[in-house]
């Protein structure tokens, strides 16, 4: 009977400083081996979500390999090509590239640390995915004031949640970056106010508030009282008797938020945290903004990501298809 995935991710007698348990065929390979992993994940990779999502990715491709007596010197190509093919079958083609991506950048730490003479997967191609079109489910301009509004603001609840909505909205903010800021990240600047948002891979971008966002958040930190509390978190948790607490939202606490006020508003659409930010974003290009200034706001790299969530062409119209005269 093979082992379970459960049992060969873990080897009790060996983790990490940060709790990183090891795969029973790196603790087989040796104490560098050991330490060369647990450092990939606590000194490489600082994003918590990435983090989680490689150690997944990882922790199940050597499960698979530990089913078949395969140790960690012994993997080829070959082995990667062969386990990659298998997840196909059954996962989608962003979860196989994902997982891909892991390994691979795990293998070339390891070959860098010195532990293994090559990366077994720097060779091995995923399955191509090329996406064109966003799948986030957007908001019109209408539907969203319809949520906007339909919040009330008799509550420090519902001050706050208006707040962080309106942030997203208005400054094409990931739920991450939102969550993560302090009280002092919303700073005025001359005439005007600014909020600094932490992103993604430790980088920080600034962009102007926008007029409704500054009086959702003005609103909130007074009726908090937190305006003093510049290192504390702005967007905080609710604790027993329906106050605030010391601690920070987690972008969990956002979504199922986001649930239940889409909900209350009436709307049918499928909203998430990332809703807002693709709301954002086609609102913009919809009044003639441009995509180089979106992704900008945004802070994407490519505009080709910016272009992801530009739905303002989605919709075709009956003059379009009248053109066609046969």
């Amino acid at each position: 009977m093979s082992k379970s995935p459960s049992k060969a991710l873990v080897t009790p007698s060996v983790s990490g400083p940060t709790g990183v348990l090891l795969p029973s065929i790196v603790a087989d390979a040796g104490e560098r081996a050991g330490r060369r992993y647990v450092e990939f994940f606590t000194a490489n990779i600082r994003n918590p979500n990435t983090r989680a999502a490689y150690a997944r990715a990882i922790g199940d491709f050597f499960a698979w390999l530990d089913e078949r007596g395969v140790t960690l010197e012994r993997v080829e190509p070959v082995i990667v090509a062969a386990y990659i093919e298998q997840l196909g079958r059954t996962k989608s083609a962003p979860t196989v590239k994902q997982s891909l991506a892991a390994i691979r950048m795990l293998f070339d730490w390891m070959v860098v640390g010195q532990v293994l003479p090559m990366n077994p997967a720097s060779s091995v191609r995923g399955p191509r995915h090329v996406v064109k079109r966003g799948k986030t489910p957007v908001l019109t301009a209408d539907q969203a004031r319809q949520l906007l509004d339909s919040i009330e603001t008799s509550t420090i609840i519902g001050l706050r949640d208006r707040a962080l909505i309106g942030v997203m909205v208005y400054s094409f903010a990931r739920v991450s970056a939102v969550v993560g800021m302090r009280v002092e990240d919303y700073y005025p600047t001359g005439k005007r106010w600014w909020f600094r948002l932490h992103e993604k891979g430790g980088k920080r971008h600034e962009v102007p508030a926008h007029h409704s966002a500054e009086e959702y958040l003005d609103a909130y930190i007074e009726a908090a009282g937190i305006g003093d509390d510049k290192k504390e978190s702005l967007f905080r948790s609710i604790g027993r008797g329906r106050t605030l607490t010391q601690n920070r939202m987690h972008r969990l606490d956002v979504l199922r938020m986001v649930y239940r006020r889409a909900k209350a508003a009436g709307l049918d659409v499928h909203s998430c945290c990332h809703t807002f930010r693709a709301t954002g974003i086609t609102a913009y290009l919809e009044n003639g903004g441009t995509i180089e200034k979106a992704q900008q706001i945004a802070a994407h790299e490519s505009p080709r990501t910016t272009k992801l969530y530009d739905r303002t062409k989605d919709e075709l119209t009956l003059d379009e298809i009248e053109r066609i005269a046969i």
